[in-house]
């Protein structure tokens, strides 16, 4: 993604908030997704709108958060269904309860004798439609309640399949204990929960250490605002409101 990209040429159109705006931000590293959408409905004030965002993305993942606000916050579904695309990075030989990085690592495995082309063809059966499980740690709702609070208070919980499709998985290096890839996949896909399972395919352990979504539908990371530019742009209109100049 190209960084430093001047405020100004991102700002050529004139925001109606209130009638709808689509907005494309780049998550920050241990925000939430609904920090941004907190951030940003906050900066917005003293408007009061709606504010939803469309994909969740986990805390420790990055990339492309679709917003929505004000009247355009009713077609937040439609963006939500579309086909996602993310690049990330998975460690093998040990596992975590959340299945990232989230959690300490629970258990340790040998790849000593993992090659190349053991990883290379586990990949082909997680291609088309596969059946996987939500993490534990997700922010899946069971009875109400968010799976992730349950996990915290150590409750077991039931965990519910789900068919997702993973129409391309390329694994773009290799470099254990790391394997960086490249996924392609549909709504509701996990990807911490594809690397656990990817791992147990090799009769051994994987964690997702990285992740980074690049597209989601036909909206591109690439043309994300950072979240604090957008802020600070906000606030600078403010001012010149406040102030303008004679």
């Amino acid at each position: 993604m190209q960084k430093n990209i001047l405020i100004e040429e991102k700002f050529l159109k004139d925001f109606n908030f209130a009638e709808g705006e689509l907005l494309l931000f780049n998550k920050p590293y241990k925000w939430t997704s609904f920090d941004v959408v907190g951030k940003i409905r906050n900066s917005l004030k003293p408007l009061k709108l709606k504010v939803g965002h469309a994909g969740t993305l986990d805390p420790l993942a990055t990339g492309l958060l679709i917003l929505c606000t004000g009247k355009l916050t009713k077609q937040i579904d439609t963006f939500q269904v579309e086909e996602k695309e993310y690049v990330g990075t998975m460690t093998l030989g040990a596992t975590t309860p959340s299945f990232d990085l989230e959690t300490a690592i629970s258990q340790t495995f040998d790849i000593a004798n993992i090659s190349s082309e053991d990883i290379l063809n586990a990949r082909k059966d997680f291609l088309g439609e596969i059946v996987q499980y939500p993490p534990a740690h997700s922010a899946v709702k069971i009875n109400g309640e968010r799976l992730y609070v349950k996990a915290r208070l150590g409750e077991e919980v039931e965990l519910r399949p789900r068919y997702v499709t993973v129409s391309e998985f390329e694994i773009t290096n290799i470099n254990l204990p790391e394997i960086e890839f490249k996924v392609v996949c549909s709504k509701g896909t996990y990807i911490r929960s594809l690397v656990s399972d990817f791992g147990k395919k090799l009769d051994n352990g994987a964690y997702l250490s990285k992740l980074t979504r690049t597209r989601s539908g036909n909206f591109l990371l690439s043309n994300a605002f950072e979240v604090q530019d957008f802020v600070a742009y906000l606030k600078a209109t403010k001012e010149a409101v406040k102030s303008p100049e004679h």
